[in-house]
């Protein structure tokens, strides 16, 4: 009898916990995306001083869409001001159509250290000679739209801290209702809530392009690392050091979701499973900072950091009401059924106000009967993550016909 009823209290203390956790990860969501609805609440001062920027382009084998890239940048910087772009590993075009855009082109040639982070450490040692104000970190392959460069380079100067532009994913000329369903999710992610963040006066992640470091905060981490999702460990790694990321809403950089299935599911696997990774390895070192250093940007972002990608939170939310109201069954306890109920609707809440404003423009309302779908093409990528992670950075595969597309939907409401 005894022995029954410590399995009954540790079954129920678990099931609190976990629904507990939960409806905190929702509600946070849901202030997140209800504040991205406010006003702005913080204005970058606008000084005169001329600063010196360089910006690093980190390029593996991207000779399909690096001169569009750059072709952007250029003309947004001024005399004193330099682009780099770190061939690194390239077996193609990229060094010689870098030098013809008037770009300073330095080669890297290192098999046994592959991945994004390893570039930029090696872009970064080649700035030391002679270090600028400023440095901006562009992807190859995405478009950088006019003011981008001052908008960062304005935030990052005035704060003393990393700014991260808006970037969201444009769809193909043809969308699929995955396309849609996946460009919705990208803009929650990296516009909603880094915008409700902003309304909070609360730090943001970095998203990998359109981001901005004054010199001596961006070499007070290391960035030689092979990481899944190098931007997001950078980020984690400046809010511990005490230079969490602000969010520059003003700056807007364009990149392309993949359009061959291949790709996209290497895309997603990496992105995801380096998400999660990031999760069990970093929450607890920002609880560590926010307690030891007192600061509460380092709570915030591991509760930002430990909402996982939408997809596996809806999942989440399905599996563990399905198993409270088991329990609830079982057991005449209903207070974790309860608690699922409210995570629920703070989730569902928070999807639909970013919806409302936000994503009708990538995911029309007949298109959102295809969610479900877009769950199960997932669920193959979060399985694989508990039987066989993603370990390695592989760079996603370029799309030719992608590269030049130009039409850009404006979706920040200044």
């Amino acid at each position: 009898m005894l022995m029954n009823q410590l399995i009954s209290l540790f079954v129920n203390s678990i099931a609190l916990v976990s629904t507990l956790s939960f409806s905190v990860l929702s509600s946070f969501l849901l202030i997140e995306c209800f504040a991205a609805f406010l006003p702005i609440s913080r204005k970058i001062a606008t000084t005169h001083q001329q600063h010196r920027i360089a910006v690093l382009v980190p390029a593996h084998n991207e000779e399909v869409c690096l001169g569009l890239t750059l072709a952007d940048l250029v003309p947004q910087l001024k005399p004193h001001d330099r682009v780099v772009v770190i061939a690194d590993n390239c077996t193609d075009a990229t060094a010689e159509i870098a030098c013809k855009a008037g770009a300073t082109v330095i080669e890297r040639h290192n098999l046994a250290q592959v991945g994004k982070g390893y570039a930029l450490d090696y872009g970064l040692r080649h700035l030391a000679a002679d270090p600028p104000d400023v440095v901006v970190l562009i992807d190859a392959d995405c478009r950088v739209q006019p003011g981008t460069i001052a908008q960062l380079t304005q935030a990052a100067i005035t704060t003393g801290r990393p700014a991260q532009a808006t970037y969201l994913m444009e769809k193909p000329a043809v969308p699929s209702p995955k396309d849609a369903v996946s460009a919705f999710a990208f803009t929650v992610k990296n516009l909603v809530r880094p915008l409700g963040l902003s309304r909070l006066k609360l730090p943001c992640l970095l998203t990998g392009t359109g981001m901005a470091f004054p010199w001596a905060v961006i070499r007070s981490v290391d960035l030689a690392n092979g990481h899944l999702v190098e931007d997001m460990k950078l980020s984690l790694d400046l809010t511990i050091a005490g230079y969490a990321p602000i969010y520059c809403p003003e700056a807007l950089v364009i990149g392309n979701l993949p359009q061959q299935e291949r790709a996209a599911r290497s895309q997603r696997t990496r992105w995801e499973h380096g998400h999660l990774q990031a999760i069990k390895m970093y929450v607890p070192l920002l609880l560590k900072a926010g307690i030891e250093k007192q600061r509460p940007e380092a709570f915030a972002l591991a509760l930002e950091l430990s909402i996982p990608p939408l997809s596996l939170f809806v999942m989440g939310w399905l599996g563990l009401t399905i198993a409270a109201l088991v329990w609830g069954t079982t057991s005449d306890l209903w207070t974790a059924a309860e608690l699922m109920a409210i995570a629920g609707s703070c989730l569902f809440l928070a999807i639909l106000l970013a919806w409302a404003k936000f994503g009708r423009a990538d995911l029309p309302l007949r298109q959102l009967l295809s969610v479900p779908f877009y769950i199960l093409w997932k669920i193959p990528l979060y399985f694989r993550f508990l039987v066989k992670p993603q370990r390695d950075w592989v760079r996603t595969e370029r799309d030719s016909e992608g590269a030049s597309k130009q039409g850009i939907v404006e979706l920040v409401d200044e």
